[in-house]
């Protein structure tokens, strides 16, 4: 009854004056995403976006970041998805590069030009910032100095005390690490490689490491960090002097097979309901007011060079992997 009575008000809304029909296209209440957000996230997101727009039929397709830029390039003749969403900028620039997206800005928001592609292709709505979870019983118990810099990481007195995820096993752990590489040289990599304790395969593991007293410090993200500070863990974040990061964004795919709807979820990403879902997970929001870290120590580090990840794996693989 009720479906039927649906299909007789949408065929009534098709009819314009003169008593025409126009034929409404499959796809004018679809929406393809492809994403590599976590499922937590993409579950609050996806219920708010359903809530604004309760018409629009959602598939969702979720991959690690690497085969999400694998299929939307091998696809690009005959796109299949109409955004590309939560992966990290480096993976945003690979897909603007090959053509996979096309220039679309927000509407209704203003981006801060830090969180933007200059060219319009891209737009970041959250960005992670890398810092120290430092367990401040544990260095009282031990009698160490609080670290305030990325620099004091290097000084023997931390040996065995530091931990930090694998560059080649976990984004966190490749942003600190082509960070300090970009900052300080393959010199600072070597002396930290001598405090750390243990390598991780999670990013937030550290963190965890750390609040469980297995560790001094943690070198993570800010949420993970974030999080053990609620938990009432004995934690303070330590933020470095500056700040490793990664930008997680969203694109337009390049003729995509539902272009208004795509379009809508952009525009949804950056409105306030997003920003509301996001608020929980993020460290910096792209909306305003959106942030769970102390915004006046954040150093954002723009990279002096490009790395080609591949590259840096393998080298650092070969010179701290055995640890």
């Amino acid at each position: 009854m009720h479906a039927r009575t649906g299909v007789l008000t949408g065929i009534a809304a098709a009819i314009v004056a003169g008593g025409a029909m126009l034929a409404v296209p499959a796809s004018a209440q679809k929406l393809v995403l492809y994403t590599a957000s976590n499922p937590e996230i993409e579950k609050v997101v996806m219920e708010a976006f359903k809530k604004k727009h309760p018409d629009i039929k959602v598939e969702a397709i979720n991959l690690s970041t690497g085969p999400v830029v694998q299929r939307a390039i091998a696809e690009k003749a005959n796109p299949q998805a109409d955004v590309i969403w939560m992966i990290n900028d480096v993976a945003l620039e690979q897909l603007k590069a090959a053509g996979v997206l096309e220039p679309y800005e927000p509407k209704n928001v203003r981006v801060p030009d830090n969180f933007r592609d200059p060219d319009g292709f891209w737009t970041a709505h959250n960005a992670t910032v890398m810092a120290m979870a430092v367990n401040t019983k544990l260095l009282k118990e031990k009698n160490l100095p609080m670290p305030s810099t990325w620099e004091d990481l290097t000084k023997p007195v931390y040996k065995g005390a530091i931990s930090v995820a694998a560059a080649t096993k976990s984004g966190t752990g490749l942003s600190i690490a082509t960070t300090m590489y970009d900052a300080y040289g393959w010199d600072f990599l070597d002396k930290l490689h001598a405090n750390v304790f243990q390598y991780q395969s999670s990013g937030s593991a550290p963190a965890r490491q750390a609040a469980a007293g297995e560790v001094v410090i943690g070198l993570t993200y800010d949420t993970a960090i974030v999080q053990q500070v609620r938990a009432g863990q004995p934690i303070e974040m330590v933020y470095g002097g500056l700040s490793p990061n990664v930008l997680e964004g969203a694109g337009l795919v390049a003729k995509g097979p539902n272009p208004k709807e795509g379009t809508l979820f952009m525009d949804f990403l950056f409105g306030p309901e997003a920003g509301k879902a996001f608020a929980p997970f993020v460290g910096i929001g792209a909306a305003p007011g959106v942030t769970n870290v102390d915004l006046d120590k954040v150093k954002m580090w723009r990279m002096k060079k490009p790395v080609d990840a591949e590259v840096f794996k393998r080298e650092w693989a070969a010179r701290y992997e055995r640890k």
